[in-house]
């Protein structure tokens, strides 16, 4: 299955008791597929996944595949820091609807190379859906290795992609060299965007994606057109916005951005607070 090329972490709506807003969040998958979007990771990071119940989960991947009809990839985030409730979570997002999976690497258990790959296993062994693996040791305290990473896409027909946030161009760049040819690389920080095209990524999970979606469709076009210069010109003008949405901890800042656009998304759930002022007046000119 095609999981998109310029696919965005999306945000969770939340209403004024800090509830799930599904309608909302339709709204917003329905707005960022008609400005580019082919995919959409749900209950990610960016979507405060880790404070969703299994219940708010179901509904708001239901919500999203529908709104979506067919025009996106939707990307279930499923991944915890326990093998036996991710393989829970990958079962309810089936049953939801997801058309993939997306699981990060167990963040604060800081798994052995070996415990990673029996964990990514019994998550690929129960479902038929493919599986994007999320490599984030900023968060985590664990990076999975090139070499882990490609056993695991040997053994496992349906673990089919990556979302690579280590900022380590040197070990995207060896997946990157080693990977069969139908293994997808997606760029997890919007700021690399760019140069892992240049070694050969499909594609980017981002969170900009949200405001400047237009502007990386435009910017992988030229890209692949052979105007280098035309790529980078867009790229560089991104990255005051980049700067600012990930100057505070992610997503507090692209949450009241979307706020700001016209979009009930709410206040973000303890433990992250309130959007620093001085960061707001930074960013309130970049998002017209």
């Amino acid at each position: 299955m095609n999981l998109g090329t310029i696919t965005t972490a999306m945000i969770t709506p939340f209403d004024e008791r800090g509830d799930l807003n599904a309608p909302e969040a339709a709204r917003l998958a329905a707005w960022l597929v008609d400005r580019g979007n082919d995919g959409l990771v749900v209950a990610g990071s960016t979507g405060e996944g880790q404070t969703l119940d299994a219940s708010e989960r179901a509904v708001l991947i239901a919500a999203v595949k529908e709104a979506v009809a067919g025009r996106a990839a939707v990307i279930a985030n499923a991944g915890t820091n326990s093998t036996r409730e991710s393989v829970a979570a990958v079962r309810e997002a089936e049953k939801a609807g997801a058309d993939a999976i997306l699981a990060v690497v167990p963040y604060y258990n800081k798994p052995t190379q070996s415990g990673m790959v029996a964990h990514f296993s019994a998550i690929a062994q129960v479902t038929p859906l493919p599986v994007m693996i999320y490599n984030i040791p900023g968060r985590t305290a664990a990076n999975m290795l090139p070499e882990t990473l490609l056993e695991l896409a040997r053994r496992h027909r349906n673990i089919a992609a990556v979302k690579e946030s280590s900022g380590d161009l040197m070990q995207i760049g060896t997946i990157l060299a080693q990977r069969d040819p139908a293994f997808r690389v997606y760029c997890g920080d919007d700021h690399l965007f760019l140069p892992c095209l240049a070694m050969g990524a499909d594609g980017v999970v981002g969170v900009a994606s949200h405001l400047c979606s237009r502007e990386y469709v435009k910017m992988m076009q030229a890209f692949t057109s052979g105007n280098a210069a035309e790529a980078a010109r867009i790229h560089l003008s991104l990255l005051p916005l980049i700067r600012a949405l990930f100057a505070t901890t992610n997503p507090i800042a692209i949450k009241w951005a979307m706020n700001r656009k016209g979009f009930a998304a709410g206040e973000c759930r303890l433990p992250l607070d309130a959007m620093p002022q001085k960061l707001a007046a930074q960013l309130e000119p970049l998002i017209a």
